[in-house]
């Protein structure tokens, strides 16, 4: 029985360990759901999955994806501490990237049986809440082939910048990590890594194309309302 009912959480500003701890708690417990679910003897069709969609702030960090490449950070331990910046391999795809303060970090933990068992599918839906949010600001974003995410000269690629990251991980159809949208973000931290492994090409965000500081809630509210359209989500807090 597909379930689109979304337990919407905030988490505010969070430290990136302490939200992959918490991550990892739900994403079991959705796994957990689904074993015993499809271990029940007569099925019961009433029985469904949860999801969550999660979206927070976290301090300085460098995460690095399983495929990525050590290298793409230039920093060193030391330089790591000097600077109060925290580093963590992890286990979703993608090379290395960052977040820090005034970035919009999502998770959604979905159970992909609820919506559509496309990983290609679901990724698309997420850069097109964030390509659809960005109009609403009078930023014109898009795809460029073969490079997840969401990115500004798309079309022409005469100066192309990513303003947003995305690196998932799955299992049994049960999705983990998300989406990272640069809003008032301090975009000088991307100076000590080769963000995403792209050295070629640059990073921007919301205020630096528009001049101005973002309102953080009402983009957030925004690329909410975005979510729940594409997913046709069902939220509740």
């Amino acid at each position: 029985m597909k379930n689109k009912k979304t337990i919407f959480q905030h988490w505010g500003t969070v430290p990136y360990k302490t939200a992959w701890e918490r991550q990892e708690l739900l994403f079991q417990e959705v796994i957990a759901q689904k074993i015993a679910i499809r271990n029940q003897q007569p099925p019961n069709p009433t029985l469904h999955t949860s999801n969550y969609l999660i979206f927070c702030q976290h301090p300085h960090v460098y995460t690095l994806g399983k495929s990525g490449d050590i290298k793409n950070l230039l920093l060193s331990e030391t330089e790591l501490a000097q600077k109060n910046i925290d580093y963590f391999p992890i286990n979703r795809g993608g090379d290395i990237t960052y977040h820090g303060f005034g970035q919009l970090v999502g998770y959604p933990i979905f159970d992909l049986d609820n919506f559509f068992t496309d990983i290609g599918k679901y990724l698309r839906g997420i850069e097109e809440a964030i390509i659809l949010t960005l109009a609403e600001y009078n930023i014109n974003a898009g795809r460029i082939e073969k490079l997840t995410g969401v990115w500004l000269d798309h079309e022409k690629q005469e100066q192309p910048r990513k303003i947003a990251a995305i690196g998932v991980r799955a299992s049994r159809w049960v999705t983990m990590h998300g989406f990272a949208l640069n809003v008032n973000t301090d975009l000088s931290y991307f100076d000590n890594i080769v963000p995403c492994g792209i050295s070629d090409k640059a990073v921007t965000s919301v205020a630096k194309e528009l001049g101005k500081e973002i309102d953080m809630k009402e983009l957030e509210d925004i690329l909410l309302q975005k979510m729940i359209q594409l997913f046709e989500l069902e939220i509740t807090h």
